[in-house]
């Protein structure tokens, strides 16, 4: 397959010449280019996860069902919602200080770490 060899041969390849079936080439020629020519695998996963919105919905409805539910079933969020639909999700403990959220969002960094060695 022919390289593109400079920028308007690259500018070619995107315009003319480039053949999408999903939103992946492009997102991966973005976050290379918005970092100065390379990537690492890892951040182009990222980048590809963010603008993959089957993901996205997926999520949602493992938010709606799952993760949420466990919540709520334990008194710890509340449901927001537009009519019967769950728009999003609200702490119940609302009067927290800047220091108390740090340091529960450090605990639930812990958590996450240690998420590979023990059950949550």
């Amino acid at each position: 397959m022919e390289q593109p060899q400079d920028k308007s041969d690259l500018e070619d390849f995107v315009t003319n010449r480039m053949r999408m079936s999903h939103i992946y080439q492009p997102v991966m020629l973005k976050i290379l280019l918005e970092n100065g020519g390379q990537a690492s695998v890892e951040q182009i996963a990222k980048a590809l996860l963010s603008h993959d919105q089957s993901q996205v919905e997926y999520y949602s409805i493992r938010t709606k069902t799952m993760v949420g539910k466990v919540l709520t079933n334990n008194g710890v969020v509340t449901p927001i919602k537009d009519g019967t639909k769950i728009t999003g999700y609200r702490l119940n403990q609302e009067d927290l200080t800047d220091a108390e959220r740090a340091s529960l969002s450090a605990i639930c960094d812990s958590r996450l770490l240690g998420s590979h060695t023990r059950p949550l």
